[in-house]
């Protein structure tokens, strides 16, 4: 015997019904937005001090925080292992996970470590745990047609549209942009400070300056501009056009910069037909000439310009282009990286010198070699901090087009030396 028609019936229609509630359960846990936060279970680790030389090789690059942990990006992950100075990388200290939103940028200031998302939401986490310290509203990341690579270099070195800067009383002040609005918040808590509508394309960020300044590169309005916005207010204090230089076609490089494109004590500023173009220092007031820094490859660190001349290395005040010192026998060598305290020259054959940007003395010096990987790679994306130096090493001849298996040397592309 089985069941009447009509109550089969009515079972089937009940076990559709469960059926379809599972299915949306299941559903909704996989695709709901989500947040997985992985805190630490160990001590924070205490800052080492490794002696100078090459530390070892990584997969992804590192973003040095408070001279303790390395930070990574993912795909939807921001993780640090520790401790700072080990070979490879290990097993997640803390890690914070978002679902469906892609991870966008990461900055750090002191133990504050800011990561910003595809949606425009910026979280931020404590170093030393991992926990959330706050969460706040941004606008979504303007559309960029640069290539994501697998090391996640741009992401945690040069993050597009999040710039840190100090403000002259004491705060920390991280400034977000988008396509069309800027936001700028407390690092300390998260407060936000102002939001202005921005243009559109016609603007470009820079960077930020050391002193509290948003710079951005405007041509919306008639002849090119170098844009000065104060990041504690948002007003643009001052709308500044280069002497001497075509506003068709200007070009504005930051230099000198903390991290990424944050804190930067000048700029660079070129047209169409410069060999170098010409250097400025932008903090303290309007933008003032440094000839010392028109020279194509020549940065600043505090108050000393340092530029590789025929294998030279030579210090000049950044305001008075007098000579401070001299540091031979480099052959054909550049500037790689600045740090406070701390210039890195990379010869020809990939041996790194540390230099004291005050007197030119040397503080180490040694080959960008591990294992048996050799020095024939050419270094890409770069960043110093801590004391310490990460490079990516790229497969010569250098293919910019070319997929990660053909433009990085080795799996683990990034090499970490302490200085």
């Amino acid at each position: 015997m089985g069941f009447p028609r009509g109550r089969r019936r009515l079972v089937m229609a009940v076990a559709a019904l469960l059926a379809v509630a599972v299915v949306a359960v299941v559903v909704h846990r996989v695709l709901a937005p989500a947040e997985v936060s992985t805190v630490a279970r160990g001590d924070y680790p205490a800052a080492p001090r490794p002696a100078p030389g090459v530390i070892g090789r990584l997969p992804a690059a590192p973003l040095i925080v408070d001279a303790r942990l390395r930070v990574y990006a993912a795909h939807r992950q921001v993780y640090a292992d520790r401790p700072v100075d080990w070979r490879y990388r290990t097993t997640p200290f803390w890690s914070y996970r978002r679902w469906p939103a892609e991870l966008s940028g990461v900055v750090a200031s002191g133990r504050t470590v800011v990561s910003r998302w595809s949606d425009g939401r910026l979280v931020a986490l404590d170093a030393s745990s991992g926990r959330v310290l706050w969460r706040a509203a941004g606008p979504a990341p303007a559309e960029d047609d640069a290539v994501t690579r697998r090391t996640g270099a741009a992401t945690v070195w040069d993050p597009r549209g999040l710039y840190l800067t100090d403000l002259a009383d004491g705060r920390t002040v991280l400034v977000v942009t988008g396509a069309a609005e800027a936001r700028a918040v407390q690092v300390a808590d998260g407060r936000e400070l102002w939001r202005v509508d921005l243009p559109g394309s016609c603007r470009s960020d820079v960077g930020t300056t050391a002193d509290g300044q948003l710079i951005g590169l405007d041509t919306c309005a008639g002849p090119a501009a170098v844009e000065f916005r104060d990041a504690a207010t948002g007003q643009v204090r001052e709308r500044w056009q280069p002497p001497g230089v075509a506003a068709d076609g200007l070009v504005v490089s930051p230099l000198g910069c903390r991290t990424g494109r944050s804190g930067c004590p000048a700029v660079r500023t070129a047209g169409p037909g410069d060999a170098g173009g010409r250097g400025w220092l932008v903090t303290g007031g309007e933008p003032t000439a440094a000839p010392a820094l028109d020279l194509a490859g020549a940065t600043v660190v505090g108050d000393q310009a340092v530029a590789v001349v025929d294998g030279v290395a030579v210090g000049r005040s950044a305001r008075s282009g007098v000579e401070l010192w001299r540091f031979g026998g480099l052959g054909p060598a550049r500037v790689l990286a600045v740090q406070p305290g701390r210039v890195h020259v990379l010869t020809e054959t990939n041996e790194l010198v540390t230099l004291d940007p005050v007197t030119g003395a040397q503080l180490s010096r040694f080959t960008l070699n591990v294992g048996s990987d050799g020095t024939g790679w050419a270094p890409g994306a770069v960043a110093a901090a801590d004391g310490y130096l990460a490079v990516e090493r790229l497969r010569e001849p250098v293919d910019p087009d070319g997929d990660d298996k053909r433009y990085y040397l080795t799996a683990e592309a990034v090499i970490l030396a302490a200085t």
